[in-house]
């Protein structure tokens, strides 16, 4: 049976997975992993809406994984720490000798959306 603190910790690092877990979060912080970038240079590169990429930068900086700087009248998002894109290098690694297992499984089956 797990103490409380180890549920607590556990309930932590699920919340963290949660913030990777939305293609349209991952999408942002994939493109955020080369270099900072503002609102319009995330829509570019990920084909988000603004409305959407706007919603998720909210949730993203919220929750301690992006951070921004304001510079005159543009806002600048960036990871919050290097381990942040390093886990997501992880993940890619990993899925590269897991694909066909990730890609079977029929219980992780997220929606697509359209923005």
């Amino acid at each position: 049976m797990l103490l409380s603190s180890e549920k607590l910790e556990i309930g932590l690092k699920a919340k963290l997975f949660r913030g990777f877990g939305d293609p349209s979060r991952l999408s942002i912080l994939d493109a955020l992993r080369s270099q900072p970038l503002t609102v319009t240079q995330i829509i570019e590169m990920t084909g988000l809406t603004q409305s959407n990429v706007s919603n998720h930068m909210t949730c993203l900086k919220e929750c301690g994984l992006v951070t921004s700087e304001q510079t005159g009248r543009y806002t600048t998002y960036r990871l919050s720490d290097d381990r942040v894109g390093d886990l997501i290098s992880l993940a890619e690694s990993l899925l590269s000798d897991m694909a066909q297992g990730i890609y079977a499984c029929t219980r992780y089956n997220i929606p697509e959306k359209n923005d």
